[in-house]
């Protein structure tokens, strides 16, 4: 058998152009609100009209209060994974000189800093619970890098700054799971580098059992 992508999933079923429309309507009504300014507002009418499928055209309103027009029956009552709930874990991960790795099944607490001093940190949330529904992730990086990677079930909000560096969210084309936990990450990244992303999906032979890379 040929290697195929991990069927199944209603995120990459094609939008249609009604789709897209009512994205659009929803967008100007947020402009009209006061929720948007002109040149999101033009920003975001343009990833709507170039969206492909679902799973890009759910982000566009995930941060509007609003249910997006797009999801699919499919996404809508799929039920989110139970990770809220726990004993916090360490509020801190420091690497000056070194590296720091949280992974696997770990409870993340509502606040918890990272601080890479020519180090490097990985904050694997994969396999993670939170103690909250809402969790705050306070980022600093000097000559060092922060790697985050956020599973498709928790919804991540990103408002680093990168100086001479970069602090960079490639979250935004993968749909979220409504109902799930909410990250919000922020901080600086200061000759250094902060990647926010999700687990990748290899082509597999065993459709059963996909993998995830990083």
């Amino acid at each position: 058998m040929s290697d195929e992508l991990v069927p199944n999933d209603p995120g990459q079923m094609r939008a249609s152009d009604a789709d897209r429309e009512r994205v659009a309507q929803v967008l100007h009504k947020a402009a009209a609100e006061g929720r948007l300014d002109l040149h999101e507002l033009d920003e975001r009418l343009g990833a709507t009209y170039s969206a492909k499928t679902y799973g890009e055209l759910v982000p566009i309103t995930a941060d509007l209060g609003v249910p997006s027009p797009a999801v699919l029956p499919a996404i809508q009552q799929a039920a989110p994974i139970d990770r809220v709930g726990g004993t916090p874990g360490s509020s801190v991960s420091f690497a000056f000189w070194s590296g720091c790795d949280r992974k696997g099944d770990w409870v993340v607490p509502p606040h918890h800093s990272a601080i890479a001093i020519m180090g490097g940190i990985v904050l694997d949330l994969t396999q993670a619970r939170f103690a909250a529904a809402e969790t705050t992730i306070n980022v600093f990086a000097f000559w060092g890098g922060v790697d985050i990677i956020v599973p498709e079930d928790v919804t991540v909000i990103v408002s680093g700054v990168g100086f001479m560096g970069a602090f960079e969210n490639r979250t935004t084309i993968t749909p979220s799971i409504p109902g799930g936990p909410v990250v919000r990450i922020n901080g600086l990244a200061l000759m250094a580098g902060v990647d926010v992303k999700r687990p990748k999906r290899k082509k597999i032979k065993n459709k059963d059992k996909p993998e995830l890379e990083y």
